[in-house]
């Protein structure tokens, strides 16, 4: 009976029943094991389920210009009916006397005709790919399918990706043999940026840089399975630390789920769920009633591989917000109120990237550093 109500709300979008804790399977169970698994070539594959998914590839880019900047490939599926592919680009620019030079520029676009090599390393639809070489260690990202962003972009891993536990994933269901929602994350923490993107205002922006790379797969509605989420994505010179928390809806208990790791060139340092995320400060924001935060500190707890204990932190003002983003803001307004009314979600994201860089205080055994750096964060609210 409970798989059959599950059904229901996936196909009619409506709440669903409170399960309780027990009806999520986390990957912290995987992890008390196994705290992590170094990505091998067959856990890049796209999964491109025929049920309820959304599965993405996005790349975060940091360039040495002051840019920030995403790409994305997003596909998704409803109820094995409907299967639509999206490409989306965003770019943030520098600030010039403590503002940015430009608002961000934002292109979404609707892609067809899309495919899968034959062994689902690579995506394509007409006028963009995404692929992966032979190496299995840098992705190639064009698309000419918006004059607004055309994007040629090379993204290769200089530290070994991971996965936390032995597979990434987290499972929904109240048979764990039986799940009817999974949620995976899987990471190349470290990466080497090169290219660029077109745009019509700038022409070409240089995004050499650095970046990271994230294939996630929601197994199911994205507002039955998170009710909110903080990102971070901190770049330094030597060091790159990674958080993904998401919170469930009261549906599996509102457990706390925290993936992440901390690595340099070449090498994990640390990678597991002994992580944390808080908002040490937050406002409400008046459009939306969310408490956004203003102020953040990141922790991760962890050993290395070969058993020296590993503490990081970093922590401090967000700064000025560069943005807020309405998820549902393409969407007919009376389709957005009812959908509203119907599922009780209002998804906004709040981006972030202090202009005063903070620091990451990392101490791997008795050996201590402390590293200035660039943070990209994001808080995500949905329900």
């Amino acid at each position: 009976m409970n798989w059959l109500k599950q059904q229901v709300a996936n196909v009619a979008g409506t709440q669903e029943p409170i399960y309780g804790h027990s009806a999520i399977q986390s990957v912290a169970k995987q992890a008390e094991t196994t705290p992590y698994t170094e990505l091998q070539p067959e856990d890049l594959k796209w999964t491109a389920m025929e049920s309820t998914c959304v599965e993405t590839q996005v790349f975060y880019l940091m360039a040495e210009s002051g840019h920030i900047g995403m790409v994305q490939v997003i596909y998704s599926n409803v109820a094995g009916i409907h299967t639509t592919c999206q490409f989306n680009t965003k770019i943030f620019y520098p600030n010039k006397d403590g503002k940015p030079t430009h608002n961000p520029l934002w292109c979404s676009d609707a892609l067809d005709n899309q495919s899968f090599d034959d062994r689902k390393f690579s995506f394509y639809a007409d006028g963009c790919a995404v692929t992966l070489d032979d190496t299995a260690t840098t992705y190639n990202i064009k698309s000419a399918i918006n004059e607004s962003s055309i994007v040629n972009l090379t993204v290769s891993r200089t530290s070994p990706g991971f996965q936390v536990g032995t597979n990434g994933k987290s499972f929904f269901g109240t048979d764990p043999q039986q799940p009817w929602g999974t949620m995976r994350h899987a990471f190349w923490p470290r990466c080497r940026v090169q290219g660029s993107i077109i745009t019509k205002e700038d022409g070409a922006i240089d995004f050499a840089g650095r970046g990271l790379f994230i294939h996630a797969l929601q197994g199911m509605k994205p507002h039955h399975a998170a009710a909110k989420w903080t990102f971070a994505d901190f770049q330094s010179e030597n060091y790159s630390a990674i958080i993904m928390e998401y919170t469930t809806p009261p549906s599996y208990g509102s457990t706390v789920v925290n993936v992440g790791g901390v690595v340099k060139d070449g090498e994990i340092i640390y990678a597991g769920v002994t992580n944390t995320a808080e908002h040490m400060e937050v406002e409400e924001d008046p459009e939306t009633q969310w408490l956004a935060p203003t102020a953040v500190k990141l922790t991760w707890k962890g050993k290395t591989k070969g058993g020296d204990d590993v503490n990081a932190e970093l922590a401090g003002s967000l700064g000025e917000r560069l943005d807020k983003v309405d998820i549902m803001a393409k969407v007919p307004g009376f389709v957005k109120t009812l959908v509203g009314g119907v599922v009780g979600t209002k998804p906004y994201i709040f981006q972030y990237s202090p202009q005063q860089n903070l620091q990451l205080k990392i101490k791997v055994g008795d050996e201590e550093k402390v590293e200035e750096g660039v943070l990209f964060s994001e808080a995500t609210f949905i329900s």
